[in-house]
């Protein structure tokens, strides 16, 4: 039995005076107690001898390393591994996971070259015999017989049993030490022959075609709608995608059409989160600023509330905090005010006083008459404690371009006002002076209007205004609810935290 044991890789521990030797067992002489190595390797240097010798007595450890299979070349001198180097230089035994022992290689001298053995032949082949105790010169006789008499270390089929294990077999104590356990993983990965590895390439289509996506998803729906569990979806579904102003908590259904007119509107807007506003004929309107009137909400309330929303929309067109702030004084901005003699005048007038309170410089053009309303007396009285500059005379406007021009001129009722020379003369100015223009509460559009606005700004409800209007803002007045319902308008607020907000033609 000491010739199956020819061929074998092993390592021999002789103590510090000696040191340690691996090589390929070329004798062993169960007679005299000798073992013998060829091409050894001392302390991970490569012996100038062709083979050494060792007895039973000088041996303290004894490590099997490599057993070749039935096919390997067991002579001596025949071995490839040998010209590379022997695997397990300067070798120490440690404990595996299950208690077994496992064989680490850690070299001794980094000139001895390595050889990293093959997969198959660690996992199954690396015998450990003797980890941590002493050896005399009985405990290397008992090996020596278990290396010629020992059924248990037979090969079956070609290889070894990993489960199998020789009944002599001491199994290591578990020392904790980190550095004695062997790394099967990378064993795993990296211990493969390379002429393992096949020929043909990998048909990535052809197996991409094998698997049906569709069916798969559709098997998985199937299963989710059955069991009741939440489905993740299909591949035609698209997550859902929120802005930074929407609540992505689920909540009652939107109702886009809250605002509903008795009359068939001429035209609808839209705001932003998409409510529906539709617009009032100028009865309706003049109706019901009358019942709101009759309620309590009288004409001083209304032009006070027109002026400050309309200020406020002006300021923001002006910059808004970007242009006013006390780092700008030497940047005020102008403003061209025009405004007629009626309702809608005053409510330039007021606005035109809120202008002048937040530092913007305010030329109010207003012409002169024998006999003015009542409000715009008012109005007039308050504007004229402000630093605004009011004139009668288009000559006093300003001839380079102002910031921006708010027109007040036209009327609901009082066509006759367009044939007058002041009219058509300040008409005239605001046309060349090229300034943006921004109309408080202009006529409907089957009236002819003189100057083309950039913005326009309706009070409560939107008029059917036309293109010339430009792009229609909507301000709160303070109209409440109850007054919308008395005049038959189903009514509820589409303004939400704001007093002016703009609508979009639908």
């Amino acid at each position: 039995m000491a010739t199956d044991w020819l061929g074998s890789i092993v390592s021999i521990n002789c103590g510090e005076s000696l040191g340690v030797y691996q090589g390929r067992v070329s004798a062993v002489d169960q007679v005299s107690q000798t073992i013998s190595l060829t091409r050894p390797f001392h302390n991970g240097v490569k012996c100038l001898v062709p083979e050494v010798t060792f007895r039973a007595g000088d041996i303290t450890e004894l490590k099997i390393l490599e057993i070749p299979g039935p096919g390997d070349n067991r002579q001596c001198g025949d071995s490839q591994q040998m010209e590379t180097g022997i695997p397990g230089v300067g070798c120490q035994v440690g404990p595996s996971q299950n208690g077994t022992g496992k064989v680490l290689k850690k070299p001794m001298s980094s000139s001895a070259p390595q050889n990293i053995p093959r997969r198959t032949d660690m996992k199954s082949q690396d015998i450990v015999i003797s980890p941590q105790q002493q050896c005399s010169k009985s405990y290397m006789d008992r090996h020596m017989e278990t290396l010629t008499q020992s059924k248990g270390f037979r090969r079956r089929h070609n290889s070894w049993s990993s489960s199998s294990r020789h009944p002599n077999q001491v199994t290591p104590k578990k020392s904790g030490l980190k550095n004695g356990q062997m790394k099967s993983k990378d064993d795993e990965c990296f211990g493969d022959d390379i002429d393992e590895i096949p020929d043909t390439d990998f048909d990535f289509e052809g197996n991409l075609a094998l698997f049906d996506k569709a069916a798969v998803f559709e098997e998985i729906e199937t299963y989710e709608r059955r069991s009741g569990t939440r489905s993740r979806g299909t591949p035609n579904e698209k997550p859902a995608r929120y802005r930074h102003d929407e609540n992505i908590l689920e909540s009652e259904p939107i109702v886009y059409r809250r605002i509903v007119v008795p009359q068939n509107p001429h035209k609808e807007f839209c705001t932003d989160s998409g409510l529906v506003v539709p617009s009032v004929s100028y009865e309706l309107h003049k109706k019901l600023l009358s019942v709101a009137e009759k309620h309590g909400l009288t004409l001083e309330r209304r032009l006070e509330m027109t002026g400050v929303c309309a200020s406020q929309m002006a300021l923001s067109l002006l910059g808004g905090p970007n242009r006013l702030n006390p780092k700008n004084v030497h940047q005020r901005p102008t403003v061209a005010l025009l405004c007629g003699p009626h309702v809608k005048g005053a409510q330039g007038i007021s606005c035109g006083r809120h202008l002048s309170n937040h530092d913007v410089h305010v030329i109010l053009f207003l012409p002169n008459f024998v006999k003015m309303l009542e409000s715009i007396t008012n109005e007039l009285n308050l504007f004229s404690k402000t630093q605004g500059q009011q004139v009668s005379s288009v000559k006093d406007l300003p001839d380079t371009p102002v910031d921006l021009v708010i027109n007040c001129l036209d009327c609901h009722e009082n066509a006759f006002l367009r044939d007058q020379p002041w009219y058509k003369a300040v008409v005239d100015w605001a046309n060349q002076n090229r300034a943006p223009v921004l109309s408080i509460d202009p006529p409907i559009s089957e009236m002819e209007l003189g100057i083309d606005a950039k913005w326009s700004l309706a009070l409560g409800l939107p008029l059917p205004l036309g293109e010339r209007a430009g792009r229609v803002y909507l301000c709160d007045i303070g109209i409440p609810q109850k007054v919308f319902q008395e005049v038959g308008i189903n009514y509820h607020s589409p303004f939400g935290c704001k007093f002016v907000i703009p609508l979009h033609s639908t």
